[in-house]
This record gives structure tokens, C-alpha cells and sequence, in this order.
């Protein structure tokens, strides 16, 4: 697998009804300098989720961006999406690998160092530490927040990069990046952003003034 730039992930934001705009904001986000993006739907139907998902890969690949699969591996298998993400309850890391194969990308939710400590041993490609800050956007079973410390302290235990997710803006962004983050992952700094497309631009200057933690 060819080295993945983690820097920048936008994850789609289900709030977004409207079809177009949400379709438009993903393109935004690509214009802006998105690195990857995850789709990410927990309650939509799987036919529907399926047609979403082949739109968006279509969309990620005229940019030469990967596109991760948020919890579906169905979905992912079948767009042939360039990735799986995880969370702590979902499929298991190493089911998803065994049938996905070693040329996609899997990445695992945590959120302490226990988690993280298993996630070392998985066949796993990043993982995602959330949340960073306190979110509106994850209300469910949500852990204490890590702080910067957290991150910093996790992320010199962790084998793999660690992508950064909750309550990200671009007053924080630059801390984070200091802190030992690969990256950030976020949704309403760019689908709640008056021009999404700016917004990207802004987190994009910070991170590569700042520098990632790869």
C-alpha cells in the first residue's frame, strides 16, 4: 500500500438533508485540500446508503482521494472503497482485514490507553482518538475527552498514526498537531463552515505550517 496521507479526513455530516448540498460539500472539501474522506451514515438503509457511497467514491476518485467506509464493511466491499473504519463495537479489526486484504486501509476508533494497547496488536493501518474536545457531533456513549495531554501521551505509545477527532476548529488545530496527531478528522469545521471550501484551505495552511506527526 502506497503511503497515505492522514493529514486532513473530512467525515460526512449526516445533519445534511438536502442531497445537493450534501454532495457539494464533499467537493468542497476536496478543492480545499481534504486527504481522505469517510462517509460516515449510521441509520441509513443499505440500498440507499449503497447508491450514496458509489456517488461519493466516484467524487473521491476524480480527485485521487481515498474513501473510507464508516462501520459498513458491505458497503465498502461492495463500491470497493479504499477503506474500512471501526469502532469498538463494530466488526473486529481482524475479521475486517482477513476479508478486505492487505491492500486496503482499516482504521479503529479508541479512547484510552487499554484500547490502545489492543489496537497495537490488530492489522490495522491508523487509528482515531475520540474525541479530542468536547463534540456536538457524537452525542452517543461518548468517553472523557483526551485533551492535549492525552494525545500527546497516546500517541508516543501508538504503532500506528493517530488521527485526532471532537470538537476540532482551526484555533485548536495547530496545538493538536504539536501534540503528536498524523492528522484530523473533522465534520462541522468544514460541513458548518459558511464556505466549506475556505475553511478546508485554512485547516490545510495550519496543518502543513504546523507539520504532521508521520
Amino acid at each position: 500500500m502506497s503511503l497515505i496521507d492522514y493529514s486532513l479526513m473530512y467525515v460526512t455530516d449526516e445533519r445534511i438533508i438536502d442531497e445537493n448540498a450534501f454532495f457539494q460539500i464533499i467537493e468542497d472539501s476536496l478543492q480545499g485540500g481534504a486527504t481522505i474522506i469517510q462517509l460516515r451514515e449510521k441509520s441509513m438503509p443499505g440500498r440507499e446508503l449503497y447508491h450514496r457511497a458509489w456517488k461519493v467514491k466516484k467524487l473521491c476518485d476524480s480527485y485521487n482521494v481515498p474513501l473510507i467506509i464508516n462501520d459498513r464493511l458491505d458497503i465498502a466491499l461492495a463500491i470497493d472503497a479504499q477503506g474500512l473504519h471501526v469502532g469498538q463495537e463494530d466488526l473486529p479489526a481482524t475479521v475486517a482485514r482477513r476479508i478486505l486484504g492487505s491492500n486496503k486501509i482499516i482504521g479503529l476508533s479508541i479512547s484510552n490507553a487499554m484500547q490502545l494497547n489492543e489496537a497495537n496488536q490488530l492489522p490495522i493501518d491508523y487509528v482515531g482518538l475520540s474525541p479530542i474536545f468536547q463534540t456536538s457531533t457524537k452525542t452517543k456513549n461518548l468517553d472523557k475527552p483526551a485533551g492535549l495531554e492525552g494525545l500527546k501521551n497516546l500517541s508516543r505509545l501508538s504503532k500506528f498514526p493517530m488521527i485526532s477527532i471532537g470538537g476540532i476548529n482551526e484555533n485548536n488545530t495547530a496545538a493538536i498537531m504539536e501534540h503528536g496527531s498524523a492528522g484530523i478528522a473533522v465534520v462541522s469545521a468544514i460541513s458548518q463552515a459558511k464556505n466549506p471550501i475556505k475553511a478546508t484551505e485554512k485547516l490545510k495552511y495550519i496543518i502543513c505550517k504546523t507539520g504532521t506527526n508521520i
